[in-house]
């Protein structure tokens, strides 16, 4: 049977566009350019531990407790080189400026194969659009810089809506924004529990990009997989 479907919302990173290199060896050229040598592994898992900390003592980039997110990624970025063994903080300062500055363009991110013929023909087809994001306020930018805006009718950054995937609340407000039912409208995303499970528990169709050989939760239909974006309008119309 034919869903119904009037809107498709869609998550950002890792289903639309992703990084171009690993986030370490943008850090590492940051580096150079100061003349510090730092091993991007060792960034890398500098990274994940400061952000990590971060979202925890402030969730959703501090919107809940007065930080902007521009200092929120500042903070994070000079943790993770501290974590790495610098500690100049005239240099931190001057790279945690230049890496936020770079995040925000097309230069770290692409976008991903498949995805913008996707949506070209989700928009030919008549579908309402728009973005669902645990994303800071620099989306609107990026997604401008990867020429993918213009698909959308809205995007909803968890920094501005005040609340961060899985939470309903983000659904619901595209759901209004939108004018439809949870019932006509589908989720698109790659993490099970913030896109395909939170989506579903308001009342929406969810579909999961997930490429061959990642984890397998039992409660996806296979119906609900796709293992390419261009698999989705397949899927929609069966």
């Amino acid at each position: 049977a034919m869903l119904r479907l009037r809107l498709l919302t869609w998550d950002v990173k890792d289903t639309l566009l992703r990084l171009r290199q690993p986030l370490g060896q943008s850090y590492a050229a940051e580096a150079r350019a100061h003349g510090i040598r730092v091993q991007p592994e060792t960034l890398g898992r500098s990274f994940r531990e400061a952000y990590g900390a971060q979202s925890q003592r402030f969730p959703n980039y501090g919107r809940g407790q007065g930080l902007s997110s521009q200092q929120w990624w500042v903070d994070v970025v000079k943790q993770t080189f501290r974590l790495s063994g610098v500690h100049e903080e005239g240099i931190l300062t001057l790279m945690a400026e230049n890496l936020y500055r770079d995040f925000c363009s097309a230069r770290n991110w692409e976008v991903l194969p498949g995805a913008d013929e996707t949506l070209s023909r989700c928009c030919q087809r008549g579908f309402h659009m728009g973005v669902i994001s645990n994303f800071d306020n620099r989306l609107e930018n990026v997604l401008t810089q990867c020429n993918l805006r213009h698909h959308f009718e809205f995007v909803l950054t968890s920094e501005d809506v005040g609340f961060a995937k899985p939470d309903g609340r983000i659904f619901e407000k595209a759901l209004r924004l939108g004018g439809v039912a949870p019932e006509q409208a589908a989720h698109v995303g790659d993490d099970y529990t913030r896109d395909y499970r939170a989506a579903r528990a308001v009342g929406m169709h969810g579909f999961l990009l997930r490429a061959a050989g990642q984890g397998e939760e039992p409660e996806v239909p296979p119906e609900h997989v796709l293992p390419t974006l261009g698999h989705l309008l397949a899927r929609i119309e069966r």
